[in-house]
């Protein structure tokens, strides 16, 4: 029976790189997208070259009426959800002194408020399965902070925080819920910085590249596997080395 993943934001960057990852004969990906239609319909191309399914849903992730209607929606015609990866993360960059509570907010109601509705509506489908995968995209900013970004790194701090509460609430039912921490990746938002700063960047990871997308599609379909059955309430960084666990 084939599986049902679901990934919020897979229009493209990373989202787009895990629908993909997953994209398969044995496994039917739902995501969601925002605003931009052309890409979404990329994504399902892409996954169709590769013999895979997936579909497309304008969702707000960040409403709960409409995070509702998203899964309802899935699961109309889905077997219940094996997989959720929440990926949807959005930035507002400024220093502290200058910052707009406008800002503060609405990156802890993304980063945080969507992955609290995206988990708690599929919950109930991991249950009745009694088993699961919750896979939540973190960032290395949640473990060591930046300048400009108090906002973004307390969301993914929080994210954290989140995610082995989860993993601790739900391991007696077979569902496991595990980070993926990215550091510095090739995306729209890092494809705008110049060569200095991308050599800056580079100067502070060990392995002298910045990732690529597919990088952390492939840790989060192996927390995803079989394989990592016995994995939850962790932290995973994929940094190059930038950050590393002792």
């Amino acid at each position: 029976m084939a599986r049902t993943v679901v990934v919020t934001g897979g229009s493209r960057g990373i989202g787009r790189a895990i629908c993909l990852a997953f994209a398969g004969r044995d496994t039917n990906v739902f995501f969601n997208y925002a605003s931009n239609r052309e890409e979404a319909e990329a994504t399902v191309r892409m996954a169709a070259d590769r013999g895979g399914s997936a579909t497309a849903i304008q969702a707000d992730i960040t409403d709960a009426d409409a995070v509702d209607a998203f899964f309802k929606q899935i699961l109309a015609t889905a077997d219940g959800i094996d997989v959720l990866v929440n990926n949807v993360g959005i930035t507002r960059d400024g220093l502290l002194a200058r910052m707009k509570p406008a800002d503060w907010d609405a990156v802890i109601r993304t980063n945080l408020g969507g992955m609290f509705l995206c988990t708690r509506a599929c919950v109930r489908s991991m249950l009745k399965k009694h088993a699961g995968r919750i896979i939540n995209i973190g960032s290395v900013v949640g473990t060591i902070g930046n300048a400009g970004q108090a906002n973004y790194a307390a969301s993914k701090a929080g994210v954290v925080g989140f995610t082995k509460a989860v993993a601790r609430e739900l391991a007696s039912r077979n569902i496991t819920a595990n980070v993926v921490a990215p550091g510095y990746i090739e995306t729209d938002m890092t494809a705008v910085l110049n060569d200095q700063v991308k050599e800056g960047l580079m100067a502070q990871i060990p392995l002298g590249r910045l990732g690529k997308p597919e990088d952390v599609a492939a840790v989060v379909r192996f927390l995803a596997s079989d394989d990592a059955a016995y994995i939850t309430g962790q932290v995973i960084h994929v940094s190059g080395g930038m950050v590393m666990d002792g």
